[in-house]
């Protein structure tokens, strides 16, 4: 005998990957020259530091790798260091020393 519930469609739990998390980098002056780009949307594993992020960057710009000891990361607005935790939705911007006169 079928129950009313055997002619219902099997519930599918959607479960969020947390194993990643997407973040929002921005490139400023020498930066922006080298990658072309103001800024990128990029997935990192969860846990990731902002070293990471800058491995993965110099992986795929490897240009990067000549200002990397000069360059300032600020992490949603604040100076940060690369050992900091990124997160979700999190913006990360990459600024080289700027000179001008």
């Amino acid at each position: 005998m079928k129950t009313k519930e055997d002619n219902l469609p099997a519930v599918q739990s959607v479960v969020k990957d947390e194993s990643f998390v997407q973040i929002k980098v921005l490139f400023f002056a020498k930066a922006r020259d080298i990658t072309g780009l103001t800024e990128l949307s990029m997935e990192v594993s969860s846990g990731s530091t902002t070293q990471d992020c800058l491995n993965k960057l110099v992986a795929k710009f490897p240009n990067l790798d000549e200002i990397r000891q000069c360059i300032v990361l600020v992490l949603n607005e604040e100076y940060t260091t690369e050992s900091a935790v990124v997160k979700d939705k999190d913006e990360l911007a990459i600024i080289p020393p700027i000179s001008g006169g």
